[in-house]
Order: structure tokens, then sequence, then C-alpha cells
């Protein structure tokens, strides 16, 4: 019987109403969909770091002329 833990306190998944299933449902979508979400900011992060250095090195050869 799988269990979830909801502030603190550990609950019993098979005893969900239908509607209680639906909710878990949508929580666990949505804590997936938000982690897609993060990994995607972290990727996009990056990006701006590695196009933030190039444009100083950029910068940095307008200084030197």
């Amino acid at each position: 019987m799988p269990k979830i833990t909801v502030d603190g306190t550990e609950y019993d998944t098979e005893k969900l109403s239908v509607n209680g299933k639906a909710q878990l449902a949508s929580l666990q979508f949505l804590e997936v969909q938000m982690q897609k979400l993060k990994n995607e900011i972290a990727v996009y992060q990056t990006a701006r770091a590695g196009y933030a250095a190039a444009l100083k090195s950029e910068l940095a050869k307008i200084e030197a002329a």
C-alpha cells in the first residue's frame, strides 16, 4: 500500500477517494513538470553565463584597441 506524507503525517493512498486520488495525481504531475522546468532553467543559466563570458571577451578586445 503506497503512502504519502503531508505536513508530517503519513497517509495510505489506497484509502483516498476518487477525488483525492485525482488531486494526488495532479500534484505528482505538477512536481514532475516543476522539476523539468528547474532543469531547463539550469540549462539557460549555463548558456547565459557562456554568452556573458563571450561578450566580456569581445568587450576586452575593444578596450585593448
